[in-house]
Order: structure tokens, then sequence, then C-alpha cells
């Protein structure tokens, strides 16, 4: 009784002063209540992955030993037979791959792994070591990150534009023939499946050759950065209309949608009968309340970018932080999997974060508090 007491007395001390720390600064609590969710998520993610690549067959070791036997027959066939006839040899591959093992840390159970990662990384900042590359993890993420963030951020843009310019538009025009094509066209490629849409783009570059088949430049960024520029543009355009194509049909119609929901309520005939000019009750009344839907969306619109981005990256031998992680995945390098996987799901959890904060700002009826989110 007395450790159930102290225990409860323990989570009250602590529940008093945040109810207190709430009602003071409710903005404030629902970012720092969002953020320790964040490293939660975080933890329970890297937990998953590490169980995960322990299930997988084999390990990065047995694949580098697999590679350098085969190598060695490669160069000399009759040492090859002769390492099949004498399990000396096999006994000495054995204590290699244990020795190899026990330098990286495999040889312990995956929570006594993960555990080791989690305090390098918390306690001195440090990622590891690409088991492969040899190559510092955090080196290999920033020189494919900013890739990715810039390749769907783009995207992300011309999504925003595009959709809301011809969902509001569309939204005036519904019931038209018009207005039917567009909606068949948006429904058409939010269907369509993008990795056999990524494939026929690369086809059609092969065989008009009027677009790169690959998606970035093969010079950088510093030896011209004006050329480099058109390059890019060149090169990119195939993957982000693919990207685009899948993510605008569904955010078009969803602000298309939530505009003709709003012009249907109330306070929209109201505004009329006073006499409001219609492009006012559009754009001051009705279209402001659809930022509320897209802003919720964004920030799983972005992650699905994030998502399907690998597939784009491994078609068109894009060098992003997708492709990386692709390649981490064949080659078990379990140090990049983890960092790779634990930064994305960062960036998408920030994004959501910040979707909630900025949905606050829109929409005054919206408040983080006693009686808020």
């Amino acid at each position: 009784m007395r450790l159930k007491e102290r225990f409860l007395s323990a989570v009250m001390a602590l529940v008093i002063p945040w109810k207190a720390f709430r009602k003071k600064s409710p903005l404030l609590s629902f970012v720092l209540g969002r953020f320790f969710t964040m490293i939660v998520l975080l933890f329970v993610l890297g937990f998953v992955l590490f169980a995960l690549m322990e299930l997988a067959p084999g390990d990065i070791v047995s694949q580098t030993m697999n590679q350098q036997l085969m190598a060695g027959a490669e160069k000399n066939p009759a040492s090859s037979s002769a390492t099949h006839s004498h399990p000396k040899d096999d006994s000495f591959s054995e204590k290699q791959m244990a020795k190899m093992r026990a330098e990286f840390g495999l040889d312990k159970p995956f929570y006594v792994q993960y555990f080791k990662w989690l305090e390098r990384v918390v306690l001195r900042l440090d990622l590891g070591t690409s088991l492969v590359s040899r190559t510092p993890v955090s080196f290999l993420i920033r020189s494919r990150i900013w890739n990715s963030v810039l390749l769907n951020l783009i995207s992300l843009v011309f999504i925003t534009i595009f959709s809301f310019l011809l969902g509001v538009y569309f939204s005036s025009k519904a019931g038209t023939s018009i207005d039917a094509g567009v909606t068949f066209f948006a429904l058409f490629f939010h269907a369509f499946p993008g990795i056999l849409l990524l494939i026929l783009l690369q086809l059609f570059a092969a065989v008009t050759n009027l677009f790169p088949v690959t998606a970035y430049p093969d010079f950088p960024f510093k030896t011209s950065p004006l050329a480099f520029t058109f390059s890019y543009a060149h090169h990119v355009f195939l993957p982000l209309l693919a990207s685009f194509l899948g993510g605008f049909g569904s955010t078009m119609r969803m602000i298309r949608s939530t505009m003709l929901d709003q012009l249907g309520l109330p306070y929209v005939f109201a505004l009329r009968a006073r006499g409001i000019k219609e492009s006012r009750v559009y754009l001051n009344h009705a279209f402001r309340n659809t930022l509320n839907p897209y802003i919720t969306g964004s920030a799983n619109l972005l992650a699905s970018l994030f998502s399907g981005s690998m597939v784009l990256e491994i078609i068109f031998s894009y060098p992003g932080i997708g492709r990386l992680m692709y390649e981490a995945v064949l080659q078990q390098d379990i140090n990049l999997v983890l960092a790779n996987s634990m930064f994305i799901s960062a960036l998408v959890l920030v994004g959501m974060l910040i979707s909630d904060i900025l949905l606050a700002f829109v929409d005054p009826r919206i408040r983080y508090g006693k009686d808020g989110a």
C-alpha cells in the first residue's frame, strides 16, 4: 500500500503543475506534449526496426564474407574447389565472421544493440558509421537529405498552387461538362499506379530523348550554379510530373468538395442576401474555410511524398534519402537504416506539428487549452 501511495503522490506531483502550465500557456503545452509523443514514437519505431532487421535472414557480415569468397573464386577457381574440400577453411571463415560480428556489435541481442545505439546518439550525438562504406552516417544523410527535401518541397508547392487554383475555380463550375472532365482526370491519375507511371515516363524519356532517363545532373553545383539549375530543372521534370499527378488529384478534389460544402452553408446565403460581391464571398469567406482541411491533410501529403519518393529515386537514379534507404536495407546496414528511418519519421512528425500549430492561427475557433484540442 505504501508503494502504491508513493506512486500516486508522484503522479499527482507531476499532473498538478502540468495542468496549471496548460492553463497558463496552452499552445506551448500542446507543442511540448506533441514533442514528447514524437520522442516516444521514434523510440518505439527504432526498437521495431532493430527487431525486423534481426528477423531478416543473414546479416551484413555473412554478405561481406560471401562476396569475398565469390571474388576469390572468380580469381582462382582451383583454390575455390580446394576450399570446399577442407573443413579447416570453413572453420576459419566462421571464426572470421564471428570476429567481424563482435567488432560491429552484432553478436549481442537486438535490444542490447538498440540501447547501445540509443546511448551513443543521445549522449554523444553520434549516429555511428556505415557498416558497408565505413563512412559516418551523418555525412551520408547530409549528402542526400537536401536533394529529397528540395524535390518534395517543389512537388508540394506545385500541388498546392494548382490544387487551390483549379479546385476553387471548378467549384464555381460544378455540374458543367468541363468540371466533369477535370474531375475524371483527377480521379484517373489518383487511382493510376504510381510505379507504373514512373516506368512509363522513363520509357518515354528513353524513346524520345526529350528528357534524361536520370533525374540528376552529372556535374556538381559549384562548377556552374546557373547551368546546374537549368540542368536540374530539365532532369527532374518527369519525376516531378509523376509526383505532381499523384498528389494533385486527391488534393484538388478535396478543395473543390470543401468549397462546394461551404457555398451551401447558411452563412453564404446570408452574405449573398446582404449584397456582398460574389468574389468576396468566394475568397474572403468560403475560400478561407477550405484552408483547415488542407493544412490538416498537408502533413499526410508530405509523408506520402517522402514515402513515394523512394520508388521515384530508385527508378530515376536520383541521389536522395529514399534511394540511400533502399541501398542500406539491401546491404543490411543497420546503422544507416535506423538513422535514415528516424530522420525521415522526425521530418514527417515535425511537419504534422507545424500543421497543427498553423491550424490554430488560421481558424480562431481552435484553441489548444482547457476548452480546445
